[in-house]
């Protein structure tokens, strides 16, 4: 008996040991989420949405190779032409998703789907194909409303983006590289992220995998509500790498709503230059901490201008809504309709005071920051940067006489090579002095791309060189 009892005991012990492993695997598959019944009644709201454009071959693909890969809009795939292919116009087609948000054919989709579409199909999940007419697009939050000839449509059910929480599980459906209504899902990685030229979209960061074709379909919770549009991903090498960016859903029903109702977007402006409040910039102006918005200029006639604000002012809180950093202003004062009060608290000479601010609305040739618009002065060819002249209140503010403020930098251009980074302002180049972005611009134009260029520039107050090389080197 004692030898049978060594004998088995190790058995025993092992098939214990299997059956505790075996049911802690089982009590945590019933812990995972179970999407079979939300795809079951969300499926029929997705639509694919095809496009048809007629483009120049002289164009080329190029425009779209040169977008950043770190952020890419995942438009869908187009085979790259190679130089010295013929001219003439041809027709590129292009894939996308969306989903259904009225009974009467109201359809949401991204705007950089849609863009320049000769031809626009909506494919509804019982396979009929319907021409779609673009009630109207908003590309600054990446939001196109489209409209097609139906009726008794299934509707998704809209959430509540702003109770959205790190962690939770989401899901997507969408058409990834024209595979209708797939699957994927994962939890939420973050919230209220900032992307370069995209100040007003607070977006959601999600690991759930995402794809060309999927643009432009929703984002689910597990209540099988939308809670948001997937638009972008971050890249290497063009496809999903465990970074996915949505639009919150209750920013892209504004944009919705207004499309509908208006036919276009319409936006709160202050009109003030920002720009965040560095460490060192906080404890110059007394604050104690880095959170607001430091006003650098404000614009002549506009609604901060008549309302008495000043650069140097500390934007601290918007209508009670703290501002933790400056991008988050863009997004409260956007909000808000042009008319309307907004009742701002701002710090200025160590004091706080409040100031009532009618808002207006936002002019079409400014940028995302609130500084004018200056196409002539982004030579993304060479440098891969966008400028801008400073004004006077800069100049004094940053206590120099000369030089432009860097706007965006290109991830892949001469100046990002270089160290050079938005907010930065070059004073010289090639050991001449910066006077504006014109300037610049003809300077670089007749650089010697062959060798090393010094520029100097200033950073939180303080002057360095770089190295600069419009033409890279050979391996």
């Amino acid at each position: 008996m004692e030898r049978m009892t060594r004998w088995f005991a190790p058995w025993l012990l092992m098939a214990f040991a299997l059956f505790a492993v075996q049911t802690a695997q089982a009590a945590q598959t019933r812990d995972l989420p179970d999407f079979t019944q939300l795809v079951k009644q969300a499926a029929p709201g997705v639509v694919n949405i095809s496009t048809t454009s007629t483009v120049s071959a002289s164009d080329g693909p190029y425009g779209q190779q040169q977008i950043p890969e770190i952020f890419r809009h995942f438009f869908g795939d187009q085979m790259p032409e190679m130089p010295g292919m013929p001219g003439g116009d041809e027709e590129r087609k292009s894939l996308g998703s969306g989903f259904v948000i009225r009974k009467d054919g109201y359809i949401l989709t991204n705007a950089h789907v849609v863009k320049d579409a000769d031809k626009i199909m909506v494919r509804l999940n019982d396979r009929r194909e319907l021409p779609a007419k673009l009630v109207g697009s908003d590309p600054r939050t990446d939001v196109a409303l489209l409209k097609v000839d139906a009726n008794d449509l299934t509707t998704l059910k809209i959430g509540d983006s702003d109770d959205l929480q790190v962690g939770e599980w989401v899901a997507a459906i969408g058409s990834p590289f024209g595979f209708d209504h797939s699957v994927t899902a994962g939890i939420v990685s973050a919230i209220n992220r900032t992307l370069p030229s995209d100040t007003y979209v607070p977006f959601i960061q999600t690991d759930v995998a995402i794809n060309p074709g999927n643009s432009g379909g929703p984002l689910f919770n597990l209540d099988g509500q939308v809670v948001g549009i997937n638009s972008q991903i971050y890249t290497r090498s063009g496809g999903f790498m465990g970074l996915s960016f949505a639009i919150p859903i209750s920013v892209a029903m504004n944009v919705a709503d207004q499309l509908r109702t208006e036919g276009h977007v319409s936006r709160g402006w202050l009109g003030v230059v920002i720009q965040p409040v560095s460490k060192d910039l906080a404890e110059s102006f007394g604050l104690d901490d880095t959170a607001g918005a430091l006003v650098s200029d404000v614009s002549d006639d506009s609604p901060a201008k008549k309302a008495g604000l000043q650069a140097g002012d500390v934007i601290i809180s918007a209508d009670g809504n703290k501002i933790e950093d400056s991008t988050t202003l863009p997004r409260l004062i956007g909000k808000v309709a042009p008319g309307d009060d907004v009742k701002l608290k701002v710090m200025r000479g160590g004091d706080e005071r409040s100031i009532d601010v009618t808002v207006g609305d936002w002019p079409e040739n400014l940028q995302a920051d609130g500084s004018p618009s200056s196409p002539s002065a982004d030579d993304q060819g060479k440098l891969g940067i966008a400028i801008s002249d400073l004004t006077d209140d800069q100049k004094q503010q940053l206590e120099i006489d000369n030089g432009v403020m860097v706007r965006r930098v290109d991830p892949r251009g001469a100046a990002a090579a270089a160290g050079i980074q938005p907010g930065d302002v070059i004073v010289s180049f090639d050991q001449k002095a910066v006077d504006s972005a014109d300037q610049l611009i003809d300077a670089v134009k007749n650089a010697d791309e062959d060798r090393a260029i010094p520029v100097r520039i200033m950073r939180d107050g303080n002057s360095l060189f770089v190295a600069l090389r419009l033409k890279a080197k050979d391996d």
